[in-house]
């Protein structure tokens, strides 16, 4: 028994880890959004790599957590997964698992969320730049215009010369 509580906390843990952890990338998540609408680059720059830390931290406790999970679940003679877990647990130790179950799986959508959106709005400015260099692209072949190429007529001048 005494066993199965050491595991119980120790999941509990690891899911209050990947909480924190996910709380700290939805604010470098945030921080990222500010910086694509106003577009500086270098604060993006700067930031992404923040997020893929927090990113492959959270992986890492997640699996963790999901064998921790498994262990207790096979320790108990549970199903592998949380329902079947909650079920076998007393009732105190069940909600507690389950309501911080369901936190972890709110926030997880959460993050998902800001990370959707985020890439939404690289790609949007990604298009924006490709269609602008397109025009300009266009622009520089035209005989007028802002962008067209600038004809130098030394070599015609200097073959005169010779």
């Amino acid at each position: 028994m005494n066993t199965m509580n050491k595991k119980i906390k120790e999941l509990e843990s690891l899911w209050w880890d990947w909480l924190s952890t996910a709380e700290r990338m939805l604010r470098s998540l945030h921080e990222q959004t500010a910086a694509l609408v106003m577009r500086d680059l270098a604060r993006i720059e700067r930031i992404q790599p923040e997020i893929d830390g927090f990113a492959d931290k959270m992986q890492e406790i997640d699996e963790r957590a999901l064998a921790c999970a498994k262990e207790l679940a096979e320790e108990l003679g549970a199903e592998p997964n949380l329902r079947g877990l909650v079920q076998v647990l007393d009732k105190a130790q069940g909600q507690s698992v389950q309501a911080l179950a369901n936190r972890v799986i709110v926030t997880g959508r959460h993050v998902q969320e800001v990370t959707a959106k985020n890439r939404a709005l690289i790609e949007t400015e990604l298009e924006y730049i490709n269609g602008t260099m397109a025009l300009v692209a266009q622009s520089s072949e035209e005989a007028e215009g802002p962008y067209r190429q600038k004809r130098s007529n030394r070599a015609v001048v200097m073959n005169q010369a010779a």
